[in-house]
């Protein structure tokens, strides 16, 4: 059983955005797909491309920024880091190191988690156990994906789905009476599906060379109708467990932030949760999937533009390779 001697409230959010844009009408002239066929398919209009020499520990670090920006707090108040990426700027060192030095987070432990869409979720579960055991008093947890690098733009199934960016929170110890805080995580793998999500070369089974790059198995490949199906029913699954360890009903959640990854599964989802799709956070349009970067980029412009506010009961839901999947529910402080 876990010791909790505190709550970890979330104090504060960013994101970062690449300027890069691509339409779905740029990709009608890259491969054989039209805006017609994306848009009603998968809810994508554009996406957020990083422009050469914009790394993921770039974005990351400049969501990071905005996010302890947000929650007043001086980088060097920080003692841990956590960035859930698939796409750092490289095997080695880890990205949040990298991280660490482009903001001054001269006293934090940094460390990245992969675990792909679901990044963002489990990052948090980790932080959040940090700060409520007391062990650290503010976390940084981003989630950040440089996806156009991984992403096989000759292989139109999967390389209209996928853009860049990067979003963070800033964790905070609060008194275990506070109202508001993380109530509560859950998070789930089954790695004998990991065939219908995966990179093939680039790791030590399969190293980069020649011959895997001229057969671009260094890129994403999915199978895209197979985790439909997995993903609506694990994120209903994951979502209402969540829920029920915070305490409350479906009824009791006042938004859903769910993983970006296609409209039908979002709103499969809140359908699965009897919640209508005015209560969804959705950026899908005009962000498509950025992987462990879209749940807090969401948040962040959700936050922003005033629809989560003080006391309200916010759910975050995500799935992805692994296969992994996750949720969790924050009530939102003042």
């Amino acid at each position: 059983m876990k010791t909790r001697l505190y709550r970890a409230a979330i104090a504060g959010t960013g994101s970062f955005l690449p300027s890069g844009r691509l339409t779905n009408d740029d990709l009608a002239k890259m491969v054989d797909t039209s805006d017609e066929w994306i848009f009603p398919r998968t809810g994508i209009r554009s996406r957020h491309i990083a422009g050469k020499g914009e790394n993921t520990s770039d974005m990351a670090a400049a969501a990071g920024r905005r996010a302890l920006e947000s929650a007043g707090v001086r980088p060097e108040d920080v003692q841990l880091a956590v960035v859930a990426t698939i796409s750092p700027d490289s095997p080695l060192p880890a990205c949040s190191c990298l991280v660490q030095t482009k903001i001054g987070l001269a006293n934090a432990t940094c460390f990245d988690i992969s675990a792909a869409c679901s990044g963002f979720i489990y990052a948090l579960d980790v932080a959040r156990q940090f700060v409520e055991t007391g062990a650290v008093e503010t976390a940084l947890v981003i989630g950040a994906e440089k996806m156009s690098a991984i992403t096989d733009w000759t292989d139109r199934t999967t390389c209209i789905l996928f853009g860049d960016g990067a979003g963070a929170v800033v964790l905070r110890r609060a008194e275990e009476e506070a109202g508001g805080g993380v109530l509560s995580c859950a998070t789930g793998t089954d790695g004998s599906l990991a065939p219908l999500l995966f990179i093939e070369a680039g790791g030590s089974a399969l190293p980069t060379s020649v011959e895997t790059l001229e057969a671009h198995r260094g890129f994403v490949k999915m199978d895209g109708h197979t985790i439909f199906k997995h993903a609506v029913r694990n994120m209903a699954n994951i979502a209402g467990k969540a829920i029920a360890e915070a305490g409350l009903k479906p009824s009791d959640i006042d938004w859903i932030v769910p993983h970006q990854a296609n409209i039908r599964i979002i709103q499969a989802v809140a359908k699965s949760l009897d919640t209508p799709m005015e209560k969804v956070v959705s950026t899908i349009e005009s962000t498509g999937n950025t992987t462990a970067a879209s749940i807090p980029v969401a948040l962040d412009l959700a936050v922003a533009d005033g629809r989560i506010k003080a006391g309200d009961n916010v759910l975050f839901v995500a799935f992805g390779a692994g296969l992994t999947w996750g949720a969790s529910v924050v009530r939102w402080g003042s």
